[in-house]
């Protein structure tokens, strides 16, 4: 998705004359292959302190979403809400999942005209704005509200990653490490924040939560400041043509050139609605949707599950419920090792691709996935569901949490990697909408746990999650065996395909 500014007059007094033969435009470039200054050319060391500070940021930022919820009762004591027929105390969860949703389609394509560093500087000051109120708030619906645009920041910031790694690290062998890393980093933070706040409500109070991020993360904005480089191509040229035109010269980057005359609101439009027509028309993007966004809806449930399961079964309180969550952190981290195999696994079937040869098979990163669906979250919610009795001790249904957390990492690693490479130009839509869906999953599903838990028991509601994803981690196994033929049959990836023949009989001549 290339988002543009429109008019490139608007750049400064000169305007472009293409049927001028005497214009003199030049198009601005990179200086060669070896452009010092082009981020694919950058000392690896570079390459990894941005990719760093990106997946930190991601880290960091996406604890906010769930940092609150071990101090619902409190929150409601104050505020005067009930949670004795609804979840009510969720909705400050819900609004920043949802704002996550609205703006990671309008606003994340603006870094692809603006660059990456302004757009999450921005992002990242317009956070700790709002992120002030969440500790000041003299009431309910303030908190609501100021969730709402926070978690709309917290979706810039933390798929900065994503957009960092596609511009400074060139081919597919060099990203796997970094993608698995953001994936990790992006799982990570939303289910520490139960174990994060936990301590910090228990010693000071709620609004204490709020306060202690305002200080890291002011403490942690000069860094970014100084070492957040602009990395996006486009940006960078775009500099340069800029410093050529003060000097008089009739200096413009393709981009500017190509963008010329195409308004913001129709690429708004354009970049909105693609994602839509790939839900509406693909089904390995329907598929992957709902595979995905029911594994991360499931790590937003167990914000709630996990406070009724342990305190109904051992008697803790929703601090101690809260520190329990790190097992689902642990599997997390445990399954992002496994995704590192599964890179392996997808490199080396190009030696028995037939289609594409020398050219690994798409549908090669799911392996792993339909194996971490199957026995990492399916078998994780009926471990949880089954040792879910006050005379099973407490680590027996904290391993199914932690089996889950392992399998979450690899599906929802496995899903992004096939899409990219399975869509590749259209994969920005496709993660687009993917990314839409585990939002919109992480506001509402959640809001069923408390009335899904006390109807069902806690065995069996676990059960039913269990099945469910089960059912999900099945459907993938009709691409591996028919990929070709679906491939074959979506314009969408059958453009994607002959791109790959072209560069693979391009490197054989």
């Amino acid at each position: 998705m290339v988002f543009a500014r429109g008019d490139v007059s608007g750049h400064d007094e000169q305007a472009i004359d293409h049927n001028d033969p005497g214009s003199n435009i030049e198009i601005v470039s990179w200086n060669g292959p070896k452009d010092p200054e082009n981020p694919y050319n950058w000392p690896l060391r570079q390459k990894w302190t941005l990719t760093l500070l990106a997946a930190f940021a991601t880290f960091i930022t996406m604890m906010n979403g769930t940092i609150i919820t071990v101090a619902h009762a409190a929150i409601n004591e104050e505020f005067g809400i009930s949670d004795a027929d609804f979840p009510h105390s969720y909705w400050p969860v819900t609004s920043w999942a949802v704002g996550g949703g609205c703006f990671s389609l309008l606003i994340l394509p603006l870094m692809e005209e603006f660059g990456v560093r302004w757009v999450f500087l921005l992002a990242y000051v317009a956070f700790v704005c709002f992120v002030i109120p969440q500790g000041l708030a003299q009431n309910f619906v303030t908190l609501i509200v100021t969730r709402f645009f926070a978690g709309g920041c917290v979706s810039i910031l933390a798929n900065t990653s994503a957009t960092v790694i596609g511009n400074v690290w060139d081919t597919e062998k060099a990203r796997n490490i970094p993608v698995s890393l953001y994936i990790v980093t992006y799982l990570v933070g939303a289910s520490i924040g139960p174990v994060i706040g936990a301590p910090i409500f228990e010693f000071l109070s709620w609004r204490w939560i709020s306060y202690l991020q305002l200080i890291w993360l002011g403490a942690l904005f000069p860094v970014y400041f100084f070492l957040f480089k602009e990395c996006r191509g486009i940006a960078i040229l775009g500099q340069r043509a800029k410093a050529l035109r003060k000097e008089g010269k009739m200096a413009y980057t393709q981009h500017e050139i190509d963008s010329e005359g195409t308004s913001m609101m129709m690429i708004v439009a354009r970049s909105a609605t693609r994602p839509l027509v790939l839900f509406f028309t693909e089904s390995v993007v329907f598929v992957s949707f709902m595979w995905s966004a029911f594994t991360v809806g499931t790590l937003y449930l167990f914000t709630q599950s996990v406070e009724q399961v342990f305190v109904g079964l051992y008697d803790w309180t929703p601090s101690q419920a809260g520190y329990i969550q790190a097992a689902i952190v642990v599997g997390e981290i445990l399954g992002w090792v496994g995704t590192l195999f599964s890179g392996k696994i997808y490199f080396d079937s190009a030696a028995r691709n037939t289609e594409v040869p020398g050219t690994p098979i798409p549908e090669a990163r799911l392996y792993l996935a339909i194996v971490g669906g199957v026995l990492g979250i399916s078998g994780g919610m009926f471990t949880y569901a089954w040792t879910s009795y006050a005379n099973f001790p407490w680590i027996a249904p904290a391993v199914g949490l932690a089996m889950v957390g392992a399998g979450s990492v690899i599906v929802v690693t496995g899903i992004s990697d096939y899409v990219v490479d399975a869509y590749a130009k259209y994969a920005a839509s496709a993660v687009g909408i993917i990314v839409t869906g585990e939002n919109t999953f992480s506001a509402f599903l959640p809001l069923a746990a408390m009335s899904m838990y006390n109807t069902l028991g806690f065995q069996w509601a676990s059960t039913l999650l269990a099945f469910i994803s089960l059912a999900l981690s099945f459907a993938p196994i009709l691409f591996v065996v028919y990929g070709k033929q679906i491939r074959e049959r979506s314009p969408f990836m059958k453009e994607a395909m002959l791109e790959k023949r072209r560069k693979s009989f391009d490197s054989s001549v």
